[in-house]
């Protein structure tokens, strides 16, 4: 007994020392302490759940699951870690997987909001409106907050993070620094006037699909409107960033060339004859290239059958190709109206995105895109770089996202602008070091614009 006691102490010594580095943002040395408590008890609760919050923070997404996994082997009655993996899971469009952990946690223990509102996210992203709104209840009762784990030492700064049950967000988790700023999150859709809101010192509006959360929007700018606290990307400026309208807000700017881009009703037989082909199709409301197709020929317009909706967004390609016949997309980040280049995507198919194109298996394209990080301006032009700055003063955001590709005079091929794009910090390999240094300067940012629009009411 003497000595199980001593071992129990030896855990908690390891698990406190662990937790006090995790609090001053020291992720390495936590993550030696974690493992420490783990090599004694690999059963342990608390530091599997830590262990993968760390790893969240630092964005390593498979370690984090990875140990919500052995929590949930080793504890399966436990709902924490089920709720945790199926938050995770949602984020990366595995709705099937996370609605068994949802169900699970509930099971377990019937009452647990987190569980219900887990639930009723993905029922919602699955098309189950009627389903969904039973755990919305279940989830929130009166009014829709939902406080977050923070992490760091004392109360932190209080953010009011606007969100919208029907997906659409800006993922926030790297952003919004959990030893600093201390988070509610606030489903627009469920505001009720009537309540209080939570104290807060900064609101970060982080609905960004205009096309998909409407009804989110409006709602948010009415919740905007009963604060004295400052707004991060005012509701009222994400509305006029829909698809189609960024399209045509964009066109009109020196340098810039945007798709043409019409919504098109399913059975507007003329409004797909009048297209000129090839021609692109997509559901509104998604992203990561889901329910969007090419389509060559008008006789080929079946293809669009299996797209969600009664409408679709019709959008005139834009030739992306290089000379070596790769299809670029290059991504800049738009904060506090400064440009910083995030990323550059090269891939043999036309839908290019990060997590698909060949960058992994090409070291001559790491190298391509590593002198785009390393210097922007040199790799666009002036030309690319001047419209950049012209997008940002248009968009007038906080915080957005620009997809581009650059056309043989130098001007800028814009995909999409919008607020809704995310900073993904890179895999823990070496080969990703180069990426490290532009990503930590985004992120720098945006805690810089946090703050420093905290400290303009303090």
């Amino acid at each position: 007994m003497p000595e199980l006691n001593a071992q129990s102490s030896q855990i908690a010594d390891l698990l406190e020392r662990a937790r006090g580095h995790a609090r001053a943002a020291a992720d390495e040395p936590a993550k030696r302490a974690y493992l420490d408590v783990l090599r004694q008890d690999p059963t342990c609760l608390d530091a599997l759940l830590e262990l993968a919050r760390l790893a969240l923070r630092s964005g390593h997404r498979s370690a984090a699951s990875t140990a919500y996994q052995q929590a949930i082997f080793c504890h399966p009655d436990d709902p924490t870690a089920r709720v945790n993996l199926g938050n995770l899971w949602i984020e990366s469009g595995e709705f099937e997987a996370a609605r068994a952990q949802f169900e699970a946690a509930i099971a377990a223990r019937p009452a647990l909001a987190a569980a219900h509102q887990g639930l009723a996210r993905v029922l919602t992203a699955l098309g189950e409106p009627d389903a969904a709104a039973i755990h919305w209840r279940e989830g929130f009762g009166a009014g829709g907050f939902a406080p977050q784990p923070f992490g760091g030492v004392g109360s932190g700064v209080a953010v009011l993070l606007l969100v919208s049950a029907k997906g659409g967000n800006i993922p926030t988790r790297s952003l919004l620094d959990d030893t600093v700023f201390a988070v509610t999150a606030f489903y627009a859709e469920h505001h009720d006037p009537a309540l209080p809101l939570p104290p807060h010192a900064l609101i970060f509006n982080a609905i960004g699909d205009a096309d998909l959360c409407a009804e989110a929007l409006r709602q948010a700018s009415t919740i905007v409107a009963r604060s004295t606290a400052p707004a991060v990307n005012p509701p009222d400026l994400v509305v006029a960033t829909g698809r189609a309208e960024i399209a045509r807000r964009m066109a009109a700017l020196e340098d810039v060339i945007a798709p043409v881009i019409a919504l098109v009703r399913r059975d507007d037989d003329a409004g797909f004859d009048a297209l000129a082909y090839p021609h692109l199709f997509r559901s509104p409301g998604f992203h990561t290239g889901q329910h969007f197709v090419r389509v060559e020929r008008r006789e080929d317009v079946v293809a669009i059958a299996d797209l969600p909706g009664d409408a679709l967004l019709a959008i005139a390609p834009l030739d992306a190709r290089g000379a070596d016949g790769r299809f670029r997309k290059y991504r800049a980040m738009l904060i506090d109206g400064v440009a910083y280049p995030l990323h550059l995507a090269v891939s043999a198919h036309w839908k290019v995105h990060y997590f698909s194109a060949d960058m992994a298996g090409c070291a001559a394209l790491r190298a391509e895109e590593a002198a785009f990080l390393a210097d922007m301006p040199a790799v666009l032009g002036p030309r690319a770089v001047a419209a950049l700055g012209a997008i940002a003063a248009e968009l007038d955001l906080d915080y957005a996202g620009v997809d581009f590709a650059l056309a043989p005079d130098g001007q800028l091929l814009l995909f999409e602008a919008n607020p809704g794009m995310v900073i993904s910090p890179p895999g823990p390999e070496p080969m990703w070091d180069y990426r490290r240094a532009a990503i930590d300067r985004a992120l720098a940012a945006v805690k810089r614009l946090l703050l420093a629009r905290v400290a303009t009411t303090t």
